[in-house]
């Protein structure tokens, strides 16, 4: 298959497809590890302060 077909045969899946491109993704958004790790901190200071209180 040459590059050209290949090219508009994308082009056309596009094109018949407009409700699959504006779906909501069902994958929850990527967090790296280290934006975990300050999450988890956080969250961990907030439990630590609500017991001191309480």
């Amino acid at each position: 298959m040459n590059r050209q077909k290949k090219l508009v045969q994308l082009q056309k899946k596009r094109l018949r497809n407009p409700e699959k491109r504006l779906q909501a993704s069902k994958k929850e958004k990527y967090i790296s590890k280290a934006e975990r790790a300050k999450l988890a901190l956080e969250a961990e200071a907030e439990n630590t302060t609500q017991n001191e209180e309480g």
